[in-house]
């Protein structure tokens, strides 16, 4: 198995991605190239004792670095040398297994789009994060901004890789689909979830994915789905809204917990299950988010990842190429069509 890692993606290139790679090459015994200014990674290495390369890390050089103000659009022509093109071509060409960066969405997005290309069928490729739910799960949200406007074949697509990934990463058996609406009637919603409803319907019909109806969004981080469904902008919302609350409802137990000596005493007492609480709600514990519907796995880490997140991302595009769900994927693409094309023609 081999990552290829963007050295100089985010706020803390190259340090974090670097000490992120050697971390995670001994813990998940693999070998990772890093793809970026040679020097500069040569001398993150040297700062920190070490002056020969680990065994198992490569260094691929690109000079050139996606900045985060570059139109998205322009990157493949205008940064044709920049560790996030050259590390997507290395992937493209079977140099890897898997890519990570933590660089611009918008650029990462669009250049694994055009230099990886998107699994056969796939319209548009989704961000599809998961989160810890109160039934004792993960939730994915697909899409969580990848795509602000979407038309019903997309969400049904979001559906698929959605449910497909839940299938295989997450080892849900059967998982629950939902589409993100303002009421759980059918008759609910713009005219987007009133065109997509009877789509999921009939994926489900058809056994292709578990769709179990309308999901309200207070229902989502409770565990009422595996998998929910929607635009980029309104799941981007959704995502949003449940960190926020999560880091206002932290720091209210620390303020709490800080009240007096007998609530100092109760923090002591339940510092390890605070510790357990925090940790699952640490997004470098999750590592990133993978691009669903890209024929091989990319995973964009958070712009500020630190070594702990970079580690993770690994162990997530470490997964998620031993999880490839593109042939799954491909399969049930042609399904829908081979009975899109057998309607029609009734």
């Amino acid at each position: 198995m081999k990552i290829i890692l963007d050295a100089m993606g985010g706020d803390n290139a190259p340090e974090a991605a670097v000490l992120g790679a050697l971390e995670a090459g001994k813990a998940y015994q693999t070998e990772i190239t890093l793809v970026g200014r040679g020097e500069e990674i040569l001398e993150v290495l040297r700062s920190h004792g070490i002056e020969d390369l680990p065994q198992g890390i490569e260094i691929a050089n690109a000079d050139d670095v996606v900045d985060m103000h570059d139109d998205p659009a322009a990157v493949l022509h205008k940064r044709k040398g920049s560790s996030m093109v050259v590390g997507l071509k290395m992937l493209a060409v079977g140099q890897g297994d898997a890519f990570v960066s933590a660089g611009s969405t918008g650029a990462l997005l669009t250049a694994a789009t055009l230099i990886v290309k998107r699994v056969k069928g796939i319209r548009r490729a989704a961000m599809a994060p998961s989160f810890p739910n109160k039934a004792g799960g993960k939730t994915v949200i697909c899409d969580c901004g990848a795509n602000a406007e979407c038309t019903p074949e997309f969400l049904l697509q979001f559906a698929l890789v959605g449910s497909l990934y839940a299938k295989k990463s997450l080892g849900v058996s059967n998982p629950k689909v939902g589409l993100l609406n303002i009421g759980t009637e059918d008759s609910k919603g713009t005219k987007l979830q009133l065109e997509t409803y009877p789509m999921l319907r009939k994926a489900h019909e058809q056994g292709l994915i578990n769709f179990v109806g309308n999901v309200e969004a207070r229902d989502v981080p409770l565990g009422a789905v595996d998998v929910i469904v929607c635009d980029g902008f309104s799941g981007n919302v959704l995502l949003k809204s449940i960190e926020g609350t999560a880091m206002y409802m932290g720091s209210l137990v620390k303020h709490m917990f800080k009240k007096n000596a007998a609530t100092m005493m109760g923090a002591m007492l339940c510092k390890n299950g605070l510790k357990s609480m925090m940790k699952m709600l640490d997004y470098r514990e999750i590592g990133g988010t993978q691009f669903l519907g890209i024929h091989k796995p990319v995973i964009k880490a958070h712009g500020s990842s630190d070594a702990l997140a970079f580690r993770n991302a690994i162990r997530q595009a470490v997964d998620a190429a031993q999880n490839n769900i593109a042939p799954e994927l491909e399969l049930a693409l042609q399904q829908i069509a081979a009975a899109k094309e057998e309607t029609s023609n009734d």
